[in-house]
């Protein structure tokens, strides 16, 4: 008997998802193209947070942080940028991301600084998840609005 004519469509595993090749499409180079604009861009930060630049220790002085607490933060950012950066675990490294990006929006909310860090965050997110979902056929499944 053959188990999957058995099988409600809905409990028929997707094979155009789980055992399809990679695709090296123009989305998925966007995909990447943007995912790696942004590993730069967070590389940048944690670095300078790591580096403790003066610039950066002032800004976070005046947010409520310690040398210590920008010193954990960046290496915090930097393990989840390289989470996000390594394909086998770039959905963890995403989740971390935004749940960093979240913190650094209640951060700017609670000191008043305004709509533009908090729309600048709020932004990252969303081009955190874009950039995998372009990447990665599963991701995209997850978070595209379905019809």
């Amino acid at each position: 008997m053959n188990l999957e004519a058995t099988m409600s469509p809905a409990a028929t595993p997707d094979r155009s998802i789980t055992n399809s090749a990679p695709t090296t499409s123009k989305r998925v180079w966007v995909g990447r193209v943007l995912s790696g604009l942004l590993v730069l861009f967070f590389l940048f930060d944690a670095g300078c947070k790591l580096l403790r630049l003066k610039m950066v220790l002032e800004a976070s002085a005046k947010l409520g942080f310690s040398e210590n607490a920008i010193v954990a933060i960046g290496a915090i950012l930097l393990l989840c940028t390289i989470a996000y950066a390594v394909p086998r675990t770039a959905v963890l490294g995403a989740v971390l991301l935004t749940g960093y990006l979240g913190g650094a929006i209640c951060t700017h909310v609670r000191s008043f600084e305004g709509a533009f860090p908090i729309v600048f965050a709020s932004v990252f997110g969303i081009l955190v998840w874009l950039g995998l979902g372009l990447r990665d056929d599963r991701v995209l499944a997850l978070i595209a609005p379905r019809a």
